[in-house]
């Protein structure tokens, strides 16, 4: 696959309904699901639970691209070809996250700055001559009492711009994202606020950055209720509330919007996502980068057992054709059950 620059790349991961399978968690992220199977989180596993979800059948037609960890996009399959590589055979791109994660903002409790600026530009080098064709970075948000500040706001969304022109100055799709999280018992309407404050200083941010938005992709979060909130918004509050924030702030310009999934279940991230697109309105392509909505039922089923591994694949290739039906605003939920 040729491209002549990162705008046709960004419109390829997004195009035809297609999103991005996340597979970037970090070794302890990894450690934390494997456990939930009852399997050792040890290089080699890891390897094979990827190696696994990235020949899929499902991940040709579905998947535009996939957001790699460090260690993954360095490992090789157990036939010696490059992760890399069985991912572009399938004829998605891959990715690279490139945050270091977060770190403690001064004088504000709980809240985080993500970190990771120092030797940006030579990592991305490294990442760009092993083919990777996008990056992502994530700052983190949390909805509480008297937060988020404008302070933790406004210095993750520099962090996000500065990446981001770095990122393309190297010839490579940032996908920023900002995440609110579910994390509490807030209401929907203070998720929407956060939401809101930081798409706006994001964008600020990114045009006064010098950022190619035409070259860019966004990650955001739904806009919904607290996980611990007793009064849980439905499915079309949710999808309305989202586009009204995004529809907003978002320039006409950007190519893609592909949500995160932020601990919903894999069959709800797929109903709010087909529900805003049948509501439509919007100029750019709604689609998603999920990780555990995507993933989960395929790691329920695989458990380390090489006799499941074709049940699990079946597991990814479904999610990914329903998600792929929900970003053309064509999935419905009896289709879960063919």
């Amino acid at each position: 696959m040729e491209f002549n620059n990162i705008e046709e790349i960004a419109k390829f991961i997004v195009a035809d309904g297609k999103g991005i399978l996340a597979a970037d968690e970090s070794n302890p992220t990894c450690g934390k699901r494997f456990d939930s199977i009852g399997v050792d989180s040890t290089e080699e596993n890891r390897r094979d639970y990827r190696e696994m979800l990235f020949r899929a059948k499902g991940m040709k037609e579905n998947i535009g691209g996939v957001i790699l960890f460090d260690e993954t996009i360095r490992q090789e399959a157990v036939d010696g070809t490059l992760l890399r590589d069985v991912i572009s055979n399938q004829g998605a791109l891959p990715g690279i996250k490139v945050d270091k994660g977060l770190q403690p903002i001064e004088d504000c409790p709980g809240e985080t700055v993500t970190v990771g600026l120092d030797g940006l530009d030579e990592r991305l080098k490294e990442y760009s001559k092993m083919g990777a064709k996008f990056t992502k970075w994530r700052a983190v948000i949390n909805i509480g009492e008297d937060i988020p500040s404008d302070k933790c706001i406004d210095a993750n969304m520099q962090a996000l711009a500065d990446y981001a022109y770095c990122a393309q100055q190297n010839g490579m799709v940032p996908i920023v994202e900002p995440e609110v999280l579910m994390d509490g018992d807030h209401i929907i309407d203070d998720c929407y606020k956060a939401t809101d404050r930081s798409l706006r200083s994001l964008f600020t941010h990114l045009q006064k950055g010098g950022v190619n938005i035409k070259g860019t992709l966004l990650k955001p979060n739904m806009v919904t209720s607290g996980k611990n909130c007793a009064n849980q918004a439905g499915i079309e509050e949710v999808a309305k509330k989202t586009l009204e924030c995004l529809i907003s702030n978002v320039p006409n310009e950007l190519p893609g919007v592909t949500f995160l999934s932020g601990g919903q279940s894999d069959i709800l991230a797929t109903a709010h996502l087909d529900l805003m697109n049948k509501i439509g309105g919007f100029s750019w392509k709604l689609s998603f980068s999920y990780g555990r909505a995507l993933q989960a039922p395929a790691l329920k089923a695989w458990r380390g057992k090489p006799e499941n591994i074709f049940i699990s694949q079946d597991e990814l290739s479904h999610r990914a054709k329903m998600n792929k039906l929900a970003s053309l605003g064509q999935w419905q939920e009896e289709l879960e059950d063919v």
